[in-house]
Protein backbone atom coordinates (compact mmCIF):
# COMPACT_ATOMS: atom_id res chain seq x y z
CA UNK A 1 0.00 0.00 0.00
CA UNK A 2 2.99 2.23 0.58
CA UNK A 3 5.26 3.27 -1.75
CA UNK A 4 8.04 5.61 0.57
CA UNK A 5 11.47 6.18 -1.16
CA UNK A 6 13.30 7.35 2.38
CA UNK A 7 13.34 9.24 4.96
CA UNK A 8 11.44 12.93 4.00
CA UNK A 9 13.68 15.70 6.40
CA UNK A 10 12.09 18.20 5.89
CA UNK A 11 13.47 21.75 6.15
CA UNK A 12 11.00 24.43 7.55
CA UNK A 13 12.51 27.55 5.91
CA UNK A 14 8.91 28.73 5.89
CA UNK A 15 5.62 28.00 5.03
CA UNK A 16 4.15 28.32 1.21
CA UNK A 17 0.66 27.49 2.56
CA UNK A 18 -0.97 31.19 3.58
CA UNK A 19 -3.22 29.20 5.98
CA UNK A 20 -0.60 27.72 7.92
CA UNK A 21 1.52 31.11 8.45
CA UNK A 22 0.95 31.94 11.80
CA UNK A 23 1.89 28.72 13.00
CA UNK A 24 5.64 28.14 13.67
CA UNK A 25 6.73 25.13 12.20
CA UNK A 26 9.75 23.01 13.87
CA UNK A 27 13.35 22.40 12.63
CA UNK A 28 13.32 19.76 11.29
CA UNK A 29 10.60 16.84 11.35
CA UNK A 30 10.54 12.95 10.50
CA UNK A 31 8.44 12.05 8.18
CA UNK A 32 7.48 8.39 8.75
CA UNK A 33 4.61 7.92 5.84
CA UNK A 34 2.36 5.77 8.60
CA UNK A 35 -1.13 6.54 8.89
CA UNK A 36 -1.22 8.19 12.64
CA UNK A 37 -5.27 8.05 12.10
CA UNK A 38 -8.63 8.05 9.95
CA UNK A 39 -11.99 9.47 10.71
CA UNK A 40 -14.62 9.62 8.77
CA UNK A 41 -18.04 11.37 9.16
CA UNK A 42 -21.64 12.09 7.99
CA UNK A 43 -25.01 10.81 8.06
CA UNK A 44 -27.45 8.13 6.22
CA UNK A 45 -27.47 10.10 3.07
CA UNK A 46 -24.13 11.79 1.28
CA UNK A 47 -21.26 13.28 2.56
CA UNK A 48 -18.31 15.19 0.97
CA UNK A 49 -15.53 17.48 1.87
CA UNK A 50 -13.72 19.47 -0.24
CA UNK A 51 -11.49 21.65 1.43
CA UNK A 52 -9.21 21.53 4.29
CA UNK A 53 -7.17 24.00 6.30
CA UNK A 54 -4.89 24.10 9.48
CA UNK A 55 -6.17 26.12 12.25
CA UNK A 56 -4.28 28.85 14.25
CA UNK A 57 -4.92 26.90 17.71
CA UNK A 58 -3.13 23.61 15.77
CA UNK A 59 -6.09 21.62 14.70
CA UNK A 60 -8.06 21.41 11.15
CA UNK A 61 -11.32 23.14 9.64
CA UNK A 62 -12.87 20.86 6.75
CA UNK A 63 -15.51 22.44 4.40
CA UNK A 64 -17.87 20.24 1.81
CA UNK A 65 -21.42 19.39 1.80
CA UNK A 66 -24.13 17.48 2.76
CA UNK A 67 -27.76 15.98 2.49
CA UNK A 68 -26.87 13.80 5.36
CA UNK A 69 -30.34 14.97 8.25
CA UNK A 70 -29.06 12.34 10.90
CA UNK A 71 -25.45 11.02 12.34
CA UNK A 72 -22.98 13.75 12.56
CA UNK A 73 -25.40 16.13 10.87
CA UNK A 74 -27.23 17.85 14.47
CA UNK A 75 -29.78 20.09 14.25
CA UNK A 76 -30.03 20.03 9.97
CA UNK A 77 -33.30 18.81 9.13
CA UNK A 78 -33.49 19.48 5.56
CA UNK A 79 -32.42 16.57 2.99
CA UNK A 80 -30.86 18.71 0.56
CA UNK A 81 -26.88 19.61 0.20
CA UNK A 82 -25.93 22.30 2.22
CA UNK A 83 -22.23 23.84 2.92
CA UNK A 84 -20.80 21.59 5.76
CA UNK A 85 -17.67 22.92 8.00
CA UNK A 86 -16.12 21.21 10.58
CA UNK A 87 -13.79 21.92 13.19
CA UNK A 88 -11.57 19.07 14.66
CA UNK A 89 -8.72 18.97 16.69
CA UNK A 90 -4.76 18.00 16.29
CA UNK A 91 -6.33 14.46 16.68
CA UNK A 92 -9.16 14.27 14.31
CA UNK A 93 -11.91 14.61 17.26
CA UNK A 94 -14.97 16.66 15.98
CA UNK A 95 -14.76 19.86 18.38
CA UNK A 96 -18.17 21.81 16.39
CA UNK A 97 -19.44 21.89 13.24
CA UNK A 98 -22.00 23.79 11.33
CA UNK A 99 -23.91 23.68 8.24
CA UNK A 100 -25.13 26.93 6.07
CA UNK A 101 -28.08 26.88 3.35
CA UNK A 102 -31.14 26.69 2.73
CA UNK A 103 -33.98 25.02 1.15
CA UNK A 104 -32.31 23.93 -2.11
CA UNK A 105 -28.65 22.43 -3.51
CA UNK A 106 -26.01 24.69 -1.48
CA UNK A 107 -22.44 22.99 -1.92
CA UNK A 108 -19.15 24.36 -0.20
CA UNK A 109 -15.92 24.46 -1.86
CA UNK A 110 -13.22 26.42 -0.30
CA UNK A 111 -12.25 27.74 2.98
CA UNK A 112 -9.63 29.84 4.44
CA UNK A 113 -8.84 31.24 8.13
CA UNK A 114 -8.07 34.85 8.24
CA UNK A 115 -6.04 36.96 11.08
CA UNK A 116 -8.65 37.21 13.46
CA UNK A 117 -9.40 33.79 13.71
CA UNK A 118 -12.39 33.77 11.88
CA UNK A 119 -13.28 32.14 8.60
CA UNK A 120 -13.87 32.98 4.74
CA UNK A 121 -15.92 29.76 3.02
CA UNK A 122 -17.12 29.81 -0.71
CA UNK A 123 -19.00 27.71 -3.01
CA UNK A 124 -22.17 27.67 -4.71
CA UNK A 125 -25.59 28.02 -3.95
CA UNK A 126 -29.29 27.98 -5.20
CA UNK A 127 -31.21 28.91 -2.09
CA UNK A 128 -32.99 32.24 -1.42
CA UNK A 129 -33.56 31.39 2.09
CA UNK A 130 -32.42 29.90 5.01
CA UNK A 131 -29.07 31.44 5.77
CA UNK A 132 -28.83 33.06 2.08
CA UNK A 133 -30.40 35.88 1.65
CA UNK A 134 -30.45 36.47 -2.11
CA UNK A 135 -30.37 34.10 -5.37
CA UNK A 136 -30.37 35.25 -9.01
CA UNK A 137 -31.03 31.85 -10.89
CA UNK A 138 -29.89 28.51 -10.55
CA UNK A 139 -26.07 28.50 -8.37
CA UNK A 140 -24.73 31.68 -7.83
CA UNK A 141 -21.29 32.42 -6.11
CA UNK A 142 -22.23 32.63 -2.90
CA UNK A 143 -19.25 33.50 0.63
CA UNK A 144 -19.69 33.32 4.11
CA UNK A 145 -17.54 35.71 6.04
CA UNK A 146 -17.68 33.47 10.01
CA UNK A 147 -16.59 34.05 13.36
CA UNK A 148 -13.84 31.37 14.91
CA UNK A 149 -16.97 29.51 16.21
CA UNK A 150 -18.56 29.71 12.92
CA UNK A 151 -21.11 32.11 13.16
CA UNK A 152 -22.49 34.18 10.39
CA UNK A 153 -20.89 37.61 10.36
CA UNK A 154 -22.24 38.23 6.60
CA UNK A 155 -22.90 36.53 3.57
CA UNK A 156 -23.03 37.72 0.01
CA UNK A 157 -24.51 35.97 -3.04
CA UNK A 158 -23.51 36.70 -6.82
CA UNK A 159 -24.73 35.36 -9.62
CA UNK A 160 -27.07 35.47 -12.89
CA UNK A 161 -29.57 33.42 -14.19
CA UNK A 162 -27.70 30.83 -14.76
CA UNK A 163 -25.14 28.30 -13.29
CA UNK A 164 -22.44 30.36 -11.66
CA UNK A 165 -19.38 28.63 -9.68
CA UNK A 166 -17.67 29.64 -7.34
CA UNK A 167 -14.53 26.94 -5.98
CA UNK A 168 -11.13 28.61 -4.57
CA UNK A 169 -10.92 31.87 -2.75
CA UNK A 170 -8.08 33.82 -0.90
CA UNK A 171 -7.52 36.59 1.39
CA UNK A 172 -6.11 39.61 -0.32
CA UNK A 173 -2.88 41.59 1.12
CA UNK A 174 -5.41 44.42 2.10
CA UNK A 175 -8.08 42.34 3.81
CA UNK A 176 -10.03 41.46 1.14
CA UNK A 177 -11.10 38.45 -1.07
CA UNK A 178 -10.46 36.64 -4.67
CA UNK A 179 -12.81 34.18 -5.61
CA UNK A 180 -12.70 32.52 -8.80
CA UNK A 181 -14.90 30.01 -10.66
CA UNK A 182 -16.81 30.22 -13.59
CA UNK A 183 -19.44 32.34 -15.29
CA UNK A 184 -22.47 30.82 -17.51
CA UNK A 185 -22.35 33.95 -19.63
CA UNK A 186 -24.99 33.24 -22.26
CA UNK A 187 -27.23 33.66 -18.96
CA UNK A 188 -25.86 36.52 -17.87
CA UNK A 189 -26.40 38.17 -21.36
CA UNK A 190 -22.43 39.62 -21.31
CA UNK A 191 -23.09 40.68 -17.53
CA UNK A 192 -20.17 40.29 -14.94
CA UNK A 193 -17.71 42.36 -16.02
CA UNK A 194 -18.02 45.32 -13.68
CA UNK A 195 -15.13 47.86 -14.07
CA UNK A 196 -14.40 47.08 -17.39
CA UNK A 197 -17.65 47.74 -19.01
CA UNK A 198 -19.54 44.81 -20.73
CA UNK A 199 -18.41 42.38 -23.80
CA UNK A 200 -21.98 41.66 -24.46
CA UNK A 201 -22.23 38.14 -25.57
CA UNK A 202 -19.55 37.65 -27.67
CA UNK A 203 -18.12 34.75 -25.95
CA UNK A 204 -20.58 32.10 -24.78
CA UNK A 205 -21.21 28.63 -22.51
CA UNK A 206 -18.98 29.25 -19.71
CA UNK A 207 -16.39 31.55 -18.73
CA UNK A 208 -13.27 31.88 -15.84
CA UNK A 209 -15.04 34.33 -13.64
CA UNK A 210 -12.83 36.03 -11.10
CA UNK A 211 -14.51 38.21 -8.21
CA UNK A 212 -12.73 41.09 -6.47
CA UNK A 213 -14.61 42.00 -2.62
CA UNK A 214 -13.46 44.15 0.22
CA UNK A 215 -12.94 43.05 3.74
CA UNK A 216 -16.73 43.48 4.48
CA UNK A 217 -18.27 41.90 0.85
CA UNK A 218 -18.95 44.54 -0.94
CA UNK A 219 -17.90 44.17 -4.91
CA UNK A 220 -15.19 46.20 -6.20
CA UNK A 221 -14.79 44.22 -9.37
CA UNK A 222 -15.23 41.19 -11.31
CA UNK A 223 -14.16 39.88 -14.69
CA UNK A 224 -14.59 37.13 -17.05
CA UNK A 225 -12.10 35.56 -19.30
CA UNK A 226 -12.03 33.26 -21.88
CA UNK A 227 -13.71 31.89 -25.53
CA UNK A 228 -16.79 30.64 -27.28
CA UNK A 229 -17.22 27.12 -25.96
CA UNK A 230 -16.62 25.99 -22.26
CA UNK A 231 -14.02 27.65 -19.66
CA UNK A 232 -14.02 26.89 -16.34
CA UNK A 233 -11.73 28.29 -13.65
CA UNK A 234 -11.02 26.18 -10.51
CA UNK A 235 -8.35 27.62 -8.40
CA UNK A 236 -6.40 30.78 -7.65
CA UNK A 237 -3.69 32.11 -5.70
CA UNK A 238 -2.53 35.67 -5.69
CA UNK A 239 0.59 36.97 -7.39
CA UNK A 240 3.66 38.43 -5.58
CA UNK A 241 2.94 41.42 -7.21
CA UNK A 242 -0.84 41.42 -6.22
CA UNK A 243 -2.31 40.42 -9.19
CA UNK A 244 -4.01 37.11 -9.45
CA UNK A 245 -3.26 33.52 -11.47
CA UNK A 246 -6.13 31.03 -12.24
CA UNK A 247 -5.90 27.97 -13.41
CA UNK A 248 -8.28 25.85 -15.04
CA UNK A 249 -9.46 24.02 -18.05
CA UNK A 250 -10.31 25.46 -21.41
CA UNK A 251 -12.40 24.28 -24.78
CA UNK A 252 -12.06 27.31 -26.58
CA UNK A 253 -9.70 28.65 -29.32
CA UNK A 254 -10.80 32.25 -29.89
CA UNK A 255 -11.05 34.96 -28.29
CA UNK A 256 -9.03 35.37 -25.18
CA UNK A 257 -7.57 31.95 -25.90
CA UNK A 258 -4.38 32.24 -28.58
CA UNK A 259 -2.24 29.11 -28.30
CA UNK A 260 -5.08 26.22 -27.71
CA UNK A 261 -3.48 22.59 -27.99
CA UNK A 262 -6.40 20.29 -28.47
CA UNK A 263 -9.82 19.68 -27.05
CA UNK A 264 -9.35 20.55 -23.35
CA UNK A 265 -5.89 22.28 -22.85
CA UNK A 266 -4.96 23.08 -19.03
CA UNK A 267 -5.74 26.80 -19.04
CA UNK A 268 -3.74 29.67 -16.88
CA UNK A 269 -4.92 33.33 -16.74
CA UNK A 270 -3.24 36.04 -15.01
CA UNK A 271 -4.80 39.45 -14.32
CA UNK A 272 -3.47 42.34 -12.51
CA UNK A 273 -5.04 43.89 -8.91
CA UNK A 274 -7.43 45.63 -11.05
CA UNK A 275 -8.80 42.59 -13.39
CA UNK A 276 -6.92 43.88 -16.49
CA UNK A 277 -5.55 40.57 -17.93
CA UNK A 278 -2.15 40.45 -17.99
CA UNK A 279 -1.35 37.03 -20.13
CA UNK A 280 -2.53 33.68 -20.20
CA UNK A 281 -1.13 30.16 -21.08
CA UNK A 282 -2.50 27.25 -22.65
CA UNK A 283 -0.79 23.74 -21.71
CA UNK A 284 -1.83 20.21 -23.07
CA UNK A 285 -2.00 18.02 -26.07
CA UNK A 286 -4.01 16.79 -28.41
CA UNK A 287 -6.31 15.19 -26.28
CA UNK A 288 -8.60 16.16 -23.19
CA UNK A 289 -6.56 18.14 -20.41
CA UNK A 290 -8.20 19.79 -17.27
CA UNK A 291 -6.68 21.47 -14.34
CA UNK A 292 -8.17 21.59 -10.97
CA UNK A 293 -5.68 23.16 -8.80
CA UNK A 294 -2.56 26.05 -8.76
CA UNK A 295 -0.36 26.92 -6.22
CA UNK A 296 2.75 29.34 -5.47
CA UNK A 297 6.42 28.34 -5.30
CA UNK A 298 9.47 30.19 -3.68
CA UNK A 299 10.69 31.03 -6.74
CA UNK A 300 7.66 33.30 -7.32
CA UNK A 301 6.60 31.01 -10.13
CA UNK A 302 3.83 28.01 -10.17
CA UNK A 303 2.95 24.26 -10.06
CA UNK A 304 -0.62 23.03 -11.78
CA UNK A 305 -2.04 20.14 -10.90
CA UNK A 306 -5.07 17.79 -12.91
CA UNK A 307 -5.29 15.32 -15.83
CA UNK A 308 -4.49 14.25 -18.85
CA UNK A 309 -5.66 11.94 -21.91
CA UNK A 310 -3.01 13.29 -24.36
CA UNK A 311 0.65 12.18 -24.94
CA UNK A 312 1.53 14.71 -27.22
CA UNK A 313 2.52 18.54 -27.60
CA UNK A 314 3.08 19.37 -24.13
CA UNK A 315 2.38 16.43 -22.43
CA UNK A 316 6.06 14.24 -23.36
CA UNK A 317 4.04 10.46 -22.37
CA UNK A 318 1.17 8.90 -21.33
CA UNK A 319 1.05 5.76 -18.86
CA UNK A 320 -2.75 4.37 -19.93
CA UNK A 321 -6.15 6.05 -20.41
CA UNK A 322 -5.64 9.09 -17.83
CA UNK A 323 -2.92 10.64 -16.32
CA UNK A 324 -2.40 12.62 -13.25
CA UNK A 325 -0.60 15.34 -14.76
CA UNK A 326 1.90 18.30 -12.80
CA UNK A 327 3.29 21.00 -14.74
CA UNK A 328 5.93 23.89 -13.03
CA UNK A 329 5.44 27.31 -14.72
CA UNK A 330 8.31 30.49 -14.39
CA UNK A 331 6.39 33.78 -12.88
CA UNK A 332 5.57 34.64 -16.33
CA UNK A 333 3.70 31.64 -17.17
CA UNK A 334 6.19 29.84 -19.31
CA UNK A 335 6.08 26.19 -18.83
CA UNK A 336 9.57 24.76 -16.94
CA UNK A 337 8.80 21.53 -16.64
CA UNK A 338 5.81 18.80 -16.48
CA UNK A 339 5.31 15.28 -15.33
CA UNK A 340 2.95 12.23 -15.49
CA UNK A 341 1.78 9.89 -12.97
CA UNK A 342 -0.32 6.70 -13.25
CA UNK A 343 -1.32 3.49 -14.56
CA UNK A 344 -3.41 1.95 -17.24
CA UNK A 345 -6.56 3.07 -16.21
CA UNK A 346 -7.92 6.48 -15.33
CA UNK A 347 -6.14 8.75 -13.07
CA UNK A 348 -6.23 12.32 -12.14
CA UNK A 349 -4.94 15.41 -9.72
CA UNK A 350 -7.04 17.47 -7.84
CA UNK A 351 -5.28 19.83 -5.38
CA UNK A 352 -1.84 20.22 -4.63
CA UNK A 353 0.23 22.60 -2.10
CA UNK A 354 3.82 22.86 -1.52
CA UNK A 355 5.71 22.12 0.84
CA UNK A 356 8.31 22.81 3.87
CA UNK A 357 11.33 21.31 1.67
CA UNK A 358 10.32 22.95 -1.28
CA UNK A 359 8.13 19.95 -2.58
CA UNK A 360 4.49 19.38 -3.67
CA UNK A 361 1.85 17.09 -2.13
CA UNK A 362 -0.76 16.38 -4.59
CA UNK A 363 -4.09 14.83 -3.61
CA UNK A 364 -5.93 13.18 -6.44
CA UNK A 365 -7.36 9.89 -7.36
CA UNK A 366 -6.71 6.14 -9.08
CA UNK A 367 -8.24 3.60 -10.65
CA UNK A 368 -5.07 2.29 -11.79
CA UNK A 369 -2.86 -0.99 -9.37
CA UNK A 370 -0.17 -0.81 -11.84
CA UNK A 371 2.68 1.79 -13.33
CA UNK A 372 3.11 4.48 -10.90
CA UNK A 373 0.54 2.48 -8.28
CA UNK A 374 1.16 -0.37 -6.16
CA UNK A 375 -2.36 -2.08 -5.75
CA UNK A 376 -5.97 -0.96 -6.32
CA UNK A 377 -8.55 -1.44 -3.66
CA UNK A 378 -11.80 -1.35 -5.78
CA UNK A 379 -13.32 1.26 -8.64
CA UNK A 380 -11.62 4.21 -7.59
CA UNK A 381 -9.37 5.00 -4.55
CA UNK A 382 -8.37 8.04 -3.27
CA UNK A 383 -4.52 8.83 -4.18
CA UNK A 384 -2.42 11.18 -1.89
CA UNK A 385 1.46 11.67 -3.32
CA UNK A 386 4.45 13.58 -2.52
CA UNK A 387 7.29 14.79 -5.28
CA UNK A 388 10.25 16.87 -5.05
CA UNK A 389 10.12 20.18 -6.08
CA UNK A 390 11.41 18.59 -9.49
CA UNK A 391 8.43 16.69 -9.54
CA UNK A 392 10.20 13.03 -8.74
CA UNK A 393 8.21 10.96 -6.54
CA UNK A 394 8.78 10.83 -3.06
CA UNK A 395 5.96 9.32 -1.23
CA UNK A 396 2.63 7.98 -1.97
CA UNK A 397 0.26 6.09 -0.97
CA UNK A 398 -4.08 4.53 -2.26
CA UNK A 399 -6.92 4.64 0.36
CA UNK A 400 -10.15 3.13 -0.39
CA UNK A 401 -12.64 -0.21 -0.17
CA UNK A 402 -14.63 -1.23 -3.35
CA UNK A 403 -16.66 1.87 -3.59
CA UNK A 404 -15.74 4.68 -5.47
CA UNK A 405 -14.07 6.97 -3.48
CA UNK A 406 -11.97 10.21 -4.03
CA UNK A 407 -9.52 12.92 -2.57
CA UNK A 408 -10.51 16.44 -2.87
CA UNK A 409 -7.94 17.93 -1.17
CA UNK A 410 -4.69 18.14 0.68
CA UNK A 411 -2.11 19.70 2.80
CA UNK A 412 1.32 19.87 5.13
CA UNK A 413 1.23 20.76 8.35
CA UNK A 414 3.12 22.47 10.91
CA UNK A 415 4.74 19.49 11.50
CA UNK A 416 5.46 18.30 8.19
CA UNK A 417 2.18 15.83 8.93
CA UNK A 418 -0.17 15.31 5.54
CA UNK A 419 -3.91 15.41 5.36
CA UNK A 420 -5.75 14.74 2.88
CA UNK A 421 -9.81 14.91 2.59
CA UNK A 422 -12.39 13.75 0.24
CA UNK A 423 -15.52 11.33 0.20
CA UNK A 424 -16.03 7.78 0.37
CA UNK A 425 -18.46 5.22 -0.77
CA UNK A 426 -17.30 2.04 0.28
CA UNK A 427 -18.85 -0.37 2.78
CA UNK A 428 -15.63 -0.34 4.54
CA UNK A 429 -13.19 2.31 4.13
CA UNK A 430 -9.95 0.75 5.15
CA UNK A 431 -11.72 -1.17 7.44
CA UNK A 432 -14.37 1.67 8.98
CA UNK A 433 -18.02 0.83 8.62
CA UNK A 434 -20.33 3.38 6.49
CA UNK A 435 -22.32 5.25 7.58
CA UNK A 436 -24.57 6.00 4.54
CA UNK A 437 -24.14 6.81 0.74
CA UNK A 438 -20.82 8.14 1.12
CA UNK A 439 -18.97 9.35 3.94
CA UNK A 440 -16.63 12.47 4.81
CA UNK A 441 -13.16 11.26 5.58
CA UNK A 442 -9.64 12.80 6.63
CA UNK A 443 -7.05 11.18 6.90
CA UNK A 444 -3.46 12.15 8.41
CA UNK A 445 0.21 10.86 7.75
CA UNK A 446 2.98 11.63 10.03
Amino acid sequence: MKKIFGLLVLLALYSCNTDDATVNPPTTVDFTGEVDWIRTFGGSGEDTAQSIIQTQDGGYAVLGFSNSVDGDLVGKTTMVNDYWLLKLDSEGNLQWSNTYGGSKDDRGQSIIQLSDGGYAIVGYAMSDDGDGSNNEGFHDNWILRLDSTGGILWEKSFGFSGHDHSYDVVETTDGGFFFAGFLDVTSSGGAGNEGKGSYLTRHGVGEFWGTRLDADGNLEWRRYFGGTNNDRSYGVVQADDGGFVMAGSSESNDFDITDPKGSYDYWVVKVSSTGDLVWQKSFGGTGIDKAYDIAKTADGGYVVTGNTFSSDSDVQQNNGESDLWLIKLSDDGNLQWQKNFGGTAFDSGHSLKTTLDNGIVIAGNSKSGDGDLVENFGENDLWILKTNGEGTIEYQQVFGGAGIDFGFDVLEDQNGHLLVVGETASDEFQGLSSKGSSDLVVIKIK
